[in-house]
């Protein structure tokens, strides 16, 4: 990654947490091109997304949208928000399972009531035969993310696992301490702004360090989630797993959604298992910036939105 692509990528991220620009946007961004990125703000219309994308052979993690709760009322409300979500999936027979963040739970505020509340939603969600995947946010909330998923798995709940991010260094250690403890993971570069003490900055060297995180998981047998856009590496995977005779039914590949959606539905259709995570809900400025962020081609998406007619 160059000089300016840094620049620009830093930029952008420092806008996540502005206050004005999170006002424009969360008043025009849904018109402007936020949809494409974001499934809906309600519950029904991410449901219909989720719907469609089946239809053309590719699964869903429903993430609902929200992080950095400052309250334990938001916590509880989000709780309740993937109670109900859990609910919704199996009553529209949705092939998907849900995604959420340790600190929409609380863990800003408190860890054992985070963990108490996303073990309640994993209990739950294991009554009706669903996986949840815990994302992993910035740097801060690493240990104890992983914390809360070991003290689940410990506890027998076989249906979570979380996400291990290649820019970081301490990356290669994670997975193989959560590879020998038989920890469902998703495999991802990386989004978050990190301090060049704990990232890796050459996204030569990101790269690298992906693929050689997916061959430990691929060669260690536990189920993994390989999260990217990037068709070098997909490729890549392909041709490794065929030589080196891994089942695809050791893995998935996993993509966001509204990004290379012709690219999902093709790998699905030769018989690989293939993820689109659907976001939605009002707090959708955060994971609409990193989604800006990661591709100078998304801003422009946004400009030409912005001079269309009509």
């Amino acid at each position: 990654m160059d000089i300016g692509t840094r620049l620009f990528r830093s930029a952008l991220l420092g806008l996540a947490g502005n206050r004005v620009a999170k006002k424009f946007s969360e008043r025009y961004g849904m018109k402007l091109g936020a949809s494409r990125f974001v499934a809906g703000e309600t519950m029904e219309a991410a449901i219909e997304q989720a719907r469609r994308l089946n239809q053309s052979g590719v699964m869903v993690t429903l993430d609902y949208l929200g992080e950095s709760v400052t309250s334990i009322e938001e916590a509880e409300a989000c709780e309740r928000a993937y109670i109900d979500l859990l609910q919704a999936i199996r009553t529209a027979n949705i092939e998907g399972n849900i995604s959420l963040k340790p600190t929409q739970f609380g863990l800003a505020l408190n860890e054992d009531l985070c963990l108490a509340g996303i073990r309640r939603v994993t209990r739950e969600a294991a009554e009706r035969g669903i996986f949840v995947r815990l994302d992993m946010e910035d740097s801060p909330w690493t240990d104890a993310t992983l914390r809360i998923v070991r003290t689940l798995k410990a506890e027998g709940c076989g249906n979570i696992g979380t996400v291990i991010q290649a820019c970081l260094y301490r990356s290669r250690q994670d997975v193989r301490a959560l590879s020998a403890e038989g920890i469902n993971l998703r495999l991802v570069k990386g989004a978050y702004k990190e301090p060049p003490s704990i990232a890796i900055a050459s996204k030569r060297k990101v790269d690298a360090n992906m693929r050689h995180l997916i061959k430990t998981r691929l060669d260690s047998g536990v189920y993994t989630a390989i999260a990217t856009h990037d068709e070098e590496i997909i490729q890549w995977v392909k041709s490794y797993t065929r030589t080196h005779n891994v089942s695809r039914s050791a893995f998935e590949f996993q993509m966001l959604y509204g990004i290379r959606t012709p690219l999902q539905v093709s790998l699905a259709r030769q018989g690989y298992t293939v993820r689109s995570y659907v976001p939605f809900g009002s707090s959708w400025y955060p994971y609409f910036v990193r989604r800006l962020a990661e591709r100078p081609a998304n801003v422009l998406f946004i400009a030409r939105s912005l001079f269309k007619k009509g």
